[in-house]
């Protein structure tokens, strides 16, 4: 008889990167809530009800090896790892105006970060025969209009090593997939939209339809809430998506077009 698939995550060791804010607050509030321990990071100190705040940058090397020395230390191995720390470095400029050290940075949070996480915790993973990473992209990848071009390059490459590494992890048991996000009302968009209210005179429904549109429209109407990506992603990291690696999973409310 096979064992019954299930939602929980009890016992399961997690660490989700940029998880104070935003979509990655409400997926460490939704791990810990279906019983993972989780662990997290951001540059700077917030309340979390994660069981480990590591305070560090990602972005850098010594960020990145100080989150997996200390969540290693904690746990001793890890489950889970969801990547959602990510942002675009500098002012949005057209592309002749941005210099090299925003282009570096931008790769350096959204790509490297992941990469060098990964690359210290995957042994803990493979020795184990099991293990689910995630890593949070944008629809930017597809769509990199939508978005500062460092920015959607570097989430495209995001997802061109993820499902890389899911070719390569999937005969020790560890399973890797991506989610990329839409429109999704953060604090961080909602900064955006008060900016748009500032320039225009608007009101917020006017400067909310404003971002819509920008990405091309969302014909479900809305943006995305936080919640809602973090119940893909606990779908993902946990064993009723036991079959699931290498795939890329779209969350924003139909504005891609065309299959991709």
């Amino acid at each position: 008889m096979t064992t019954p698939l299930t939602g929980s995550l009890s016992g399961r060791r997690a660490l989700v990167t940029g998880g104070t804010k935003g979509i990655g607050a409400a997926i460490v509030a939704h791990l810990a809530a279906l019983g993972a321990r989780v662990a997290t990071t951001a540059r700077t100190a917030a309340a979390t009800p994660a069981e480990l705040f590591v305070q560090a940058d990602v972005g850098t090397a010594a960020g990145a090896a100080q989150v997996a020395a200390e969540v290693l230390g904690r746990f001793g191995g890890v489950d889970i790892v969801v990547h959602n720390a990510g942002g675009h470095v500098g002012e949005p400029a057209a592309a002749p105006a941005i210099g090299d050290a925003d282009w570096l940075g931008t790769i350096e949070l959204n790509l490297m970060a992941a990469v060098r996480v990964d690359r210290a915790l995957i042994p803990s993973m493979v020795e184990q025969g099991s293990g689910a990473i995630v890593h949070v992209t944008s629809i930017a990848r597809i769509m990199p209009t939508t978005a500062p071009l460092p920015y959607a390059t570097s989430k495209a490459a995001l997802t061109g090593y993820s499902k890389g590494l899911s070719a390569e992890l999937a005969p020790h048991g560890v399973r890797v997939n991506a989610v990329l996000p839409g429109f999704v009302e953060t604090s961080g968009a909602r900064h955006l939209m008060e900016s748009i209210m500032d320039a225009t005179g608007g009101d917020l429904a006017s400067a909310r339809a404003e971002v819509m549109r920008s990405v091309g429209g969302v014909p479900l109407g809305r943006p995305g809430r936080p919640e809602e990506v973090a119940e893909l992603v606990a779908f993902l990291v946990s064993d009723r998506a036991s079959w699931i690696t290498g795939a890329e999973y779209v969350i924003d409310g139909g504005s891609i077009p065309a299959v991709h």
